[in-house]
């Protein structure tokens, strides 16, 4: 009989350690999944792609933007978020481009997800009333007190971005360290050569004005002289003005500017509108944000693309008066 009483009790207690495991293993994210890998998401694409370049096959990692979509206005779908969730980490911007990733986290807060945010770790030049004057009357309308977050645009920020991510791969993946400090200075290297020749082509150019459908491309103005007379502000959702329209107009005209310059991912009547009224020519000027269903399917990567936007600036910066 006493035997008979205590195995119920023994079962009861089993079970009970059998949930309490469970419940724990549910609550506690595994650190690798089962090929050995971390599972990445990133916000623009060089991100996704840097981490791919530092990490290799050491990481999953994919950018939550769909092909075309608006880095200004992404909103994450409930997909979006289960896949944040079941990251172990997410590497954005910062910088007031990704509206969304606050309430994210906010959401995401009881999940075991590392939210880094790499563009705020950027020491940035701050800009000056004087320089908003002068874009003012160069016919540019950027937004007062805005950081332009289109760090990734310009090589030398874009190794800071790398060096960051690849610290922050280093602590989850400590025993790689060598090879991800490797990986990283073959990155660099290539962001350095990037650099001289966005440096040789726009100092070399017959002159330094181009007219783009948003003002995302502030870093070569400050590092290589590029002066942008942009449609829409720093970001694509600002809309222009009658008057920032008219300088845009009168100025081209001045400097007789024969192209403007398209995003893939920015839809611009207006930018149509102001070719038609110059007569201009139309060229593409990839901002990288995102990748367009052709870029993906061509097999375009973070410098296949910088480099064809070198090949349009030597375009549109050189036409024959």
């Amino acid at each position: 009989m006493k035997k008979a009483f205590i195995l119920p009790i023994l079962f009861l207690l089993l079970g009970s350690i059998l949930v309490g495991c469970s419940e724990k293993k549910e609550s506690t994210k595994e650190s690798t999944n089962e090929d050995g890998t971390i599972t990445v998401y990133t916000t623009v694409y060089p991100l996704q792609y840097f981490t791919e370049r530092i990490a290799g096959n050491l990481v999953s990692v994919e950018s939550i933007y769909p092909p075309g979509a608006d880095e200004h206005t992404f909103e994450p779908s409930q997909r979006d978020m289960m896949n944040i969730a079941d990251a172990e980490m997410f590497f954005y911007i910062g910088l007031g481009l990704e509206g969304f990733v606050e309430k994210t986290k906010t959401t995401l807060k009881n999940e075991d997800v590392d939210f880094i945010s790499v563009g705020d770790k950027l020491i940035l030049p701050e800009s000056s009333h004087e320089s908003e004057e002068e874009h003012d009357e160069e016919g540019h309308h950027h937004e007062h007190g805005d950081i332009d977050p289109h760090v990734w645009l310009d090589p030398i920020y874009a190794k800071e971005l790398a060096i960051a991510i690849k610290d922050e791969l280093v602590t989850k993946l400590p025993a790689e360290k060598e090879l991800l400090e490797n990986n990283l200075q073959q990155l660099v290297s290539e962001l350095e050569t990037l650099h001289t020749a966005f440096q040789s082509t726009i100092e070399g150019a017959n002159h330094k004005e181009v007219i783009v459908s948003h003002a995302a491309f502030g870093y070569w103005e400050k590092r290589y002289g590029l002066k942008q007379l942009s449609i829409s502000g720093i970001s694509s959702a600002s809309e222009p003005s009658q008057k920032d329209l008219e300088k845009i107009v009168k100025l081209a005209k001045e400097k007789d500017l024969k192209y403007i310059l398209f995003e893939q991912n920015v839809s611009s009547k207006l930018g149509e509108i102001i070719q038609g009224e110059l007569g201009a020519k139309a060229l593409s000027l990839h901002n990288l944000a995102t990748l367009t269903e052709k870029n993906v399917q061509d097999k375009e990567t973070y410098f296949s693309l910088m480099n064809k936007n070198i090949e349009s600036l030597k375009i549109a910066l050189n036409e024959k008066k």
